[in-house]
């Protein structure tokens, strides 16, 4: 019987959704446990990882095995793994609380994330109940690591142009591997990784490829700007002889077990990307406190304030959009009421990541972008020192930048997020025409309303508004290309941007609501000021984009212009407020850990 998903929205409907009208899970929604499995994991981080942490920096993969070990011994490597397999097969939320519990240092982030995500969940979700039983329970021991090779020097983000080459050995005992990896995460210690190649060089098909296997060898360990304790290597095969039961799935399914994996780790990459947001709050705002000039803390300077609440306000929007995409993934995977760790369960987990893949591609950029600023603006407050290796922010700058390029580029999930809306529009299972309704009737008014009554009344305004934005802007660039629309990469990037900017302040809006906090709410206020402004021009970017003909194009953005709301608001007052807030904290003010 298929699930009941009626009452879920559809991945991408918040566009279509008014603000609030559909409740949305939060920090405020976390159980007793899922708390406790994230002040377990955080301990265990600090304690354990940080102390090792230059060890970690040096490759000492001994403490780095060591360390997986410990954690497997403390069930951390068990959450997304079946209980017949050793496992404790968690939700989504708390399989990510963990793994934002983990982001204490970049490069371990990046180690234990290979290890319960993408090197193991192919075997979860795909692997033979053989294939199970053998691999599974040692990842959750932390005695076998593991890899997730799918990237090539020539098709790092077109994976579908792979050359490695399967074919089967004429006893057909064997699947022969010819070809090379690149950048491959855990490479220089995993005992086995997931390996894609074409078979026959066409169809794209996944295998397990142990260590040892002949024909197979790891190549020099590559010397990185960040995330330099994390093991990255090519992986070279040559004849290499993979016995015929360790192919995974289907031949030529591979494309199922590589893209769904990898929406699993976008939404758990921008989730923990929130989290290093906190954790760059925790190491600048003391600092702030305590650094002196002119005679006073320069945490309480105007401009420096400005950067602590802009910084507390995206960590505050990260999170309502993080838990909000969890929660409906978790939602939507339990809705057929099958048990868990059965084939139905994951079956059903798997189709509910794949229906919110727009929602991990947002987060992916919208997670990787944020940090990057966040990390930049830590490294500015402590000026010189934060270019020196002594203070960690430091390492926090170089380590933050790869997250940009991890999981698919930021580039690639920016023609996702339209692409996959407009291809189901196609198909009928995305209302995309319903969008316009809205818009017809704000092109129709003088302008915006006034201000509502209740809390958040304009900013409840502008979130509707920035759908109209993306509504109006996609509508004119596929007016002018068509089907051809997804070939106008520059088009297709801004009208992510305006879904992104719609995501970020629907999400925010509706956490405040559910439960109000002035705080919050003018972290609210602030982010959805600014994002207001970057989807309107982004909009404007994707309008002229598409139109050539002067007179055409000054006729659309009169009618942009007329979904700018505009009216003034207390930035001062905002910003100070938040800003005071984290100052007196020492931290992230609204911490629910």
């Amino acid at each position: 019987m298929a699930p009941d998903t009626s009452s879920l929205p559809l991945g991408g409907g918040f566009l279509l959704a008014p603000v609030g009208s559909q409740r949305i899970d939060t920090p405020a929604d976390f159980t007793d446990e899922q708390r406790e499995f994230f002040r377990s994991a955080r301990k265990f981080a600090v304690e354990r990882v940080v102390a090792s942490a230059d060890r970690i920096e040096k490759k000492d993969f001994a403490v780095t095995r060591q360390l997986l070990r410990e954690a497997g011994e403390l069930g951390f490597l068990a959450l997304d793994i079946p209980e017949q397999h050793g496992g404790l097969q968690q939700d989504m939320t708390t399989s990510v609380l963990v793994a934002e519990a983990m982001t204490t240092l970049g490069a371990w982030s990046v180690i234990i994330g290979a290890q319960v995500g993408i090197g193991s969940l192919p075997i979860v979700y795909f692997g033979t109940e053989a294939q199970q039983a053998r691999y599974l329970p040692k990842v959750v021991s932390g005695e076998w690591a593991c890899a997730y090779a799918l990237s090539e020097a020539s098709s790092a983000s077109d994976a579908m142009a792979a050359r490695t080459r399967a074919v089967l050995s004429p006893d057909k005992r064997h699947w022969i591997l010819n070809g090379s990896k690149q950048w491959i995460s855990n490479a220089g210690f995993a005992d086995f990784f997931i390996v894609f190649a074409k078979v026959d060089g066409e169809k794209f098909t996944a295998f397990i490829v142990d260590r040892g296997t002949p024909g197979f060898s790891v190549g020099p360990e590559e010397h990185k700007m960040g995330i330099r304790g994390s093991s990255t290597c090519p992986l070279i095969f040559d004849d290499a002889q993979v016995p015929v039961e360790n192919l995974l799935g289907e031949i030529g399914k591979g494309h199922k077990i590589a893209f769904n994996i990898l929406n699993i780790g976008r939404l758990k990459l921008g989730v923990t990307c929130v989290a290093a947001i906190r954790n760059v709050l925790e190491m600048t705002v003391p600092y702030a406190k305590d650094r002196k000039a002119f005679g006073k803390p320069i945490a309480d300077f105007g401009l420096i304030r400005e950067k602590l609440a802009r910084m507390t306000a995206y960590a505050y929007v990260g999170e309502a959009m993080s838990y909000r995409t969890t929660g409906l993934i978790d939602r939507r995977a339990h809705a057929a009421g099958h048990e868990r760790g059965t084939k139905a369960y994951e079956a059903d987990h798997i189709a509910a990541v794949e229906e919110y893949n727009v929602e991990a591609s947002i987060l992916k950029v919208w997670g990787s972008e944020a940090l990057g600023m966040v990390a930049d603006e830590g490294v500015q407050i402590h000026g010189g020192y934060g270019f020196v290796e002594e203070y960690p922010i430091e390492r926090v700058y170089r380590d933050n930048r790869v997250n940009r390029i991890f999981e698919g580029t930021n580039e690639i999930n920016r023609l996702l997020i339209p692409g996959t809306l407009l291809k189901r529009a196609a198909k009928g299972t995305f209302p995309m025409m319903d969008m316009g309704k809205g818009v017809a009737a704000a092109l129709a008014a003088e302008g915006p309303p006034a201000a509502g009554a209740g809390p958040l009344a304009r900013e409840r305004r502008v979130a509707e508004a920035n759908k109209h934005l993306f509504a109006y802007a996609s509508q004119v660039a596929f007016e002018a290309f068509g089907a051809t629309l997804g070939d106008r990469q520059e088009v297709m990037g801004a009208l992510a941007d305006v879904a992104i900017e719609a995501f970020a302040v629907d999400s925010a809006v509706t956490r405040a609501l559910q439960k109000p906090d002035p705080v919050g709410e003018a972290c609210v206020k602030l982010y959805a000021e600014e994002a207001h402004l970057r989807a309107w021009g982004r909009a404007r970017a994707a309008v002229l984009g598409s139109v050539k003909d002067p007179a055409a194009a000054r006729k659309h953005l009169g009618r942009l212009r007329r979904l700018l709301d505009e009216e003034p608001g207390d930035l001062a007052g905002w910003r100070d407020l938040v800003a005071g807030a984290t100052v007196e904290a020492g931290k992230y003010p609204l911490a629910w850990a």
